[in-house]
Order: structure tokens, then C-alpha cells, then sequence
């Protein structure tokens, strides 16, 4: 998300970090490329005025210290604007009881997978929410609904078949939802392919009814300028307190989410960056300024690490590495660790600096699809030899390629790389230098550029 935007920033930045002496002329030169950037990236173009009116106000009253180029404190009054556009801080839910959640939105935004993510957040918050399934126009989200419960064990309410008066299925829901000790209460309702005065008015009753602490709307962040009236609408119908943004890890233009905050008021709270139920992230300002501007979002990528690996399990893993001992069964736990973190390219593109060095990358690098190739041809390897790859010769490559489904090709690379892996383990030399090569982004490049093989793809 926000890659064409971000791309299209870099390259205004980089010429105005360029620059010995900013002019006038620099900055208003600047400020209308960084202007088209955001219009062509869906910003809606009021938020997009205002943006730039006070980016320039700040710049050309620039006055810096000598220890600060004068585009790098542009690149920083655009970045604080950012934030406060976006919001300054993140904005927690409102959950005293009874901790209603009312979740609102178009079809096709997301809002039934996301009603599931958010229980199963809430829940390892240490909460008891359950879920209330009031689309009674679209069976097939109640049967989704239930099913996300089932599979994040969170109770669920499913209202009869043929039901259509969505104020009972409510009063129904909260009644069971006391029974169940419910400490948050998430209400899924229906949603239209567009919205509709049938759809608005079942909302407003619904919301008139429950009076929930918060009403959130789920909205596709893909949607481009649609997005911002659809948000307006929604806000002066049920007053939303929030908004969560999906699929964010798509590829779009993404410049609509960057409206929103500004245009409804509502701070926006989530973001959807996958498809499984732990992908739904807290929402910080200064770190999405932080990844529009290239800068990365360590912070964001520490947490979902930590929150998904086994410390114990990486501990032994970077021991076994240490001595030299480590073996492909070692090898395939790295690769389900690395499975947990969802995405490699969304992880990825949180380090700093990793939006360049992707274009130095083979193609097809971070493709997902090549670690479960990997885990193929490593199961059908035999005990003896995941623990000697050695012992993998001609016949043996033979059977492992037809037992996985692979290539003999691939599987002499995965040995290859497999091999010269261990021995660089082996040589703390070596081991040194490649840890300092990953110290400076050039270098990491060059190493992984080196791992791509034959079939320009990483092996691991």
C-alpha cells in the first residue's frame, strides 16, 4: 500500500536533498510535484490543498542550523504534517461496559473478517468478547461468521433462518451475550454494494437501539474517492468514533485512507494487512508517515515478531547455527517460523531503506509461494537425510524431486545454497563479515542478490 505514492515522494525529496540552496522557486517547484503525487494517489483534493499550503507556509520561513540541510527539514515538516493529518496518536477502543461495537461498512470492505479479527485481538487482550451475526440479508455472512468463531474459539450468535428484523436479533444477542460473562459485544451488520437510504435506516435504528460505545467503519482502502463519501455518509448517519482501513497490504493507491481522518474527523484505529485472523494492527500516525516516507517501521515490525515467534525455539535455532549443527530439520522450523509472520515483503518493507533495495532484488524475492516449495522438498527428504544433506546424491535428488513435486533443478539449488550455508556458519569469519555486510543496506543487497540462485528467486 501507498508504494506508487511513496516512490513518487522519494524521488521529489531526493532532488530537493540535492539542492546546495532552497529558493522560493525550489519549494513551490516541490511542493506542486508533491501535490500531483497525492492527487494521483486518490488524496482528496481539499486535504491535498491543505497539506501543501502548510508544508509551504513552514518552508519558506525556513530557518535551520548549519548541522541541517534545508531539504531534509522540508522532508520533516512534510513528515509532521503527515502525521497530524493522520492523527498524532493512536486511539484506543472504548470498552467499558457494556462495550458494544457496532461494525459498519459496504460489502466487499472486509467487515465480517474483520469483526473476527478484532474478537480474536480482543481475546489475547485478555477479554471476553463474542460476536453477533446481523447481516440477515446475506446468508452466507452469517455461516462466514460462524465459522471465523469457531476458528478463533470465540462464541458466536447466529439468528434463525428466514429472520429479517435485525432490532430483535440484536435484543436477542445481548441477552445471550450477558449469559455467555461477554465483557465486549461486536455487532456485524449488513452492508450494500453501494450505499443505499434502505441500508442507512437500518443502521440508524440499529444504532439508535444499542447505543454503542463504538461504531467503526470497515472500509477497503482500495477504494480510491469512493471511500471518502462513503465515510462522510456513514459518519452523519450513526456518528462513527473510528475507522479501520483493509487490505492495506494490497498494491493500490491507497491515497483515500489519508483522507478519511481528515475529511470525518474519526481517528482511524486498525488496519487490515492480510488475511489471517492476526493481522489486524493497532494504527500509529507517526509510523505510517514513517513507511509512506521510506523511513521504515521497525517498531511495528518488532511486535509482530515477537508476538508470533518462539523465543525458546529461535534461541536453540541460532545456538544449533552457532555450531556449526544446524540441518535441514533445523532449516524447516526457520521456514514455519517465518510462515507465522505472514507476508515477506509486507515484513520486509518495514526496515528502513528496503523500498530501494527491493529494486536491486531478483525478481519474484519475497514470493510466499517459494517457502512452501522449499518445506516440499525438505518433507520429502528421509530422517537421515535431513539431518546428512551429504548423503543426497543422483538417485536420491531423483526421488526427492518426484516426491515433492519439484524440479531437480530446484532441489541441487536448495542443496547447493543449503551447503554453502553451513559452511559459512562454520567459519566465525565469515560469519563476521556477513553480519557486517547486513550493517549497511548495499551490502545486505549484494548478499541477497548472491542468494537468488539460477532461478533468480531466494532459496530461503
Amino acid at each position: 500500500m501507498f508504494s506508487q505514492l511513496a516512490d513518487s515522494l522519494d524521488k521529489t525529496f531526493r532532488n530537493l536533498r540535492g539542492v546546495g540552496k532552497i529558493s522560493e522557486k525550489n519549494i513551490k517547484d516541490a511542493m506542486r510535484e508533491i501535490r500531483l503525487s497525492l492527487l494521483e494517489a486518490d488524496v482528496e483534493m481539499g486535504v491535498a490543498k491543505d497539506l501543501i499550503e502548510a508544508v509551504q507556509k513552514k518552508s519558506l520561513g525556513l530557518e535551520v542550523t548549519k548541522s541541517i540541510k534545508p531539504g531534509e527539514q522540508i522532508v520533516k515538516y512534510f513528515q509532521d504534517e503527515l502525521v497530524a493529518l493522520l492523527g498524532y496518536d493512536n486511539e484506543a477502543l472504548d470498552l467499558n461496559a457494556p462495550g458494544h461495537i457496532l461494525m459498519v461498512g459496504l460489502n466487499g470492505a472486509g467487515k465480517t473478517t474483520t469483526s473476527a479479527k478484532l474478537a480474536h485481538r480482543l481475546k489475547k487482550d485478555g477479554r471476553r468478547p463474542v460476536l453477533i451475526a446481523c447481516d440477515l440479508y446475506r446468508p452466507a455472512a452469517i455461516d462466514q461468521l460462524a465459522k471465523l468463531a469457531e476458528q478463533i474459539d470465540v462464541p458466536c450468535y447466529t439468528p434463525d433462518a428466514g429472520e429479517t428484523d435485525v432490532k430483535k436479533v440484536a435484543k436477542a444477542g445481548k441477552k445471550w451475550a450477558e449469559q455467555e460473562g461477554a465483557t465486549v459485544i461486536i455487532f456485524d451488520t449488513a452492508g450494500r454494494q453501494e450505499v443505499d437510504n434502505n441500508l442507512l435506516a437500518e443502521l440508524k435504528g440499529l444504532h439508535s437501539f444499542l447505543k454503542p460505545q463504538e461504531t467503526l467503519l470497515v472500509a477497503d482502502s482500495a477504494t480510491g474517492q469512493q471511500a471518502v463519501s462513503v465515510a462522510q455518509t456513514f459518519n452523519e448517519t450513526v456518528n462513527l468514533t473510528g475507522i479501520v482501513l483493509t487490505k492495506l497490504d494490497g498494491d493500490a493507491r491507497g491515497g483515500a485512507a489519508l483522507s478519511m481522518r481528515a475529511v470525518t474527523g474519526c481517528p482511524i484505529k486498525y488496519v487490515g494487512e492480510g488475511e489471517k485472523m492476526d493481522n489486524l494492527l493497532a494504527f500509529h500516525p507517526s509510523r505510517m508517515a514513517d513507511r509512506i516516507l521510506g523511513m521504515g517501521d521497525v517498531v511495528t515490525m518488532v511486535e509482530q515478531v515477537s508476538e508470533k515467534i518462539d523465543e525458546k525455539q529461535a534461541m536453540k535455532s541460532a545456538e544449533r547455527m552457532a555450531s556449526g549443527q544446524f540441518d535441514f530439520n533445523d532449516f524447516l522450523d526457520q521456514m514455519k517460523m517465518l510462515q507465522k509472520l505472514g507476508p515477506l515483503e509486507g515484513l520486509m518493507g518495514m526496515l528502513p531503506g528496503m523500498k530501494n533495495l527491493k529494486k536491486q532484488l531478483p525478481q519474484g524475492a519475497f514470493d510466499d509461494s517459494r517457502l512452501k516449495h522449499l518445506e516440499a522438498i525438505i518433507l520429502s527428504m528421509t530422517p537421515k537425510e535431513r539431518i546428512k544433506p551429504e548423503l543426497i546424491k543422483g538417485s536420491r535428488r531423483k526421488r526427492i524431486a518426484a516426491g515433492s513435486g519439484r524440479s531437480i533443478l530446484e532441489v541441487n539449488q536448495l542443496l547447493k545454497q543449503f551447503g554453502q550455508m553451513r559452511k559459512m556458519m562454520k567459519s566465525k569469519g565469515k560469519m563476521a563479515a556477513m553480519m557486517k555486510q547486513m550493517g549497511g543496506m548495499e551490502g545486505m543487497g549484494d548478499m541477497m542478490k548472491g542468494l537468488g540462485g539460477g532461478g533468480g528467486k531466494l532459496p530461503f
